[in-house]
């Protein structure tokens, strides 16, 4: 198991990021990074596009860096009734790892979302849930889905409760940047400082920052291998 950095949300100029993917893998390299996964924002305009392009770059370009490069999407700002069915479409077109962009508490994303995707069986990450319900965590913890710690400015108020929350009632968590520039992204001790800065214990920590991102880092390797 490594004991480098793992980044699982990470935007590049496909959505609102700032850097073509090709250069954000090159940063995340420099930076000493494992695996990492761009997860651009998707809805049903965009996903039959980007998936795609995310496909082509992973298997012509991502293979010359030093790392494990996942492709991915965060569904955002979707109904939530649609959720399941763009999440299953995004596994049909190749996706790797599905990302829900959950409730923060700093945009205006429909009621209902967090619980929506922790249901979904297609769903891997629910990214910053912020105020996020007891059910819901229930649901991810029984459907295997993993609850952010974000690094993010304003996503990351809600990390205490959802780490308490998760602690609960048995849900893993893991801390990704959800990073947008250059600035954004982070190493393993800063990613150390947002696990710990959510209450979580020194065991707590390691298993965040480790354990549970290479966990699904292979198992979504299994699961959807490039084809």
């Amino acid at each position: 198991m490594p004991g480098q950095r793992i980044d699982l949300h990470m935007h590049s100029i496909f959505s609102d990021g700032e850097l073509l993917p090709g250069e954000m893998v090159r940063r995340a390299a420099a930076l000493g990074y494992e695996a990492m996964a761009i997860t651009d924002h998707v809805d049903y305009s965009n996903i039959d596009t980007v998936v795609p392009a995310m496909i082509k770059f992973a298997k012509q370009q991502a293979p010359y860096y030093p790392m494990t490069f996942v492709v991915g999407v965060e569904i955002t700002h979707v109904p939530p009734i649609l959720i399941a069915p763009l999440a299953k479409r995004a596994r049909e077109l190749g996706a790797q790892l599905v990302v829900v962009h959950g409730e923060t508490i700093v945009e205006p994303v429909r009621n209902g979302t967090n619980f929506a995707a922790a249901e979904c069986e297609y769903v891997d990450i629910l990214a910053h849930p912020g105020l996020v319900e007891h059910r819901a965590v229930e649901e991810a913890a029984a459907h295997g889905i993993y609850l952010e710690l974000s690094g993010r400015q304003g996503h990351c108020l809600g990390n205490g409760r959802t780490a308490a929350m998760a602690r609960q009632l048995g849900a893993k968590v893991l801390v990704n940047s959800d990073a947008h520039s250059p600035s954004d992204m982070f190493g393993q001790a800063h990613a150390s400082a947002v696990a710990a800065g959510a209450g979580l214990n020194e065991e707590e920590v390691q298993t965040a920052i480790i354990t549970n991102p290479w966990e699904l880092v292979q198992r979504c390797l299994a699961r959807q291998p490039l084809s």
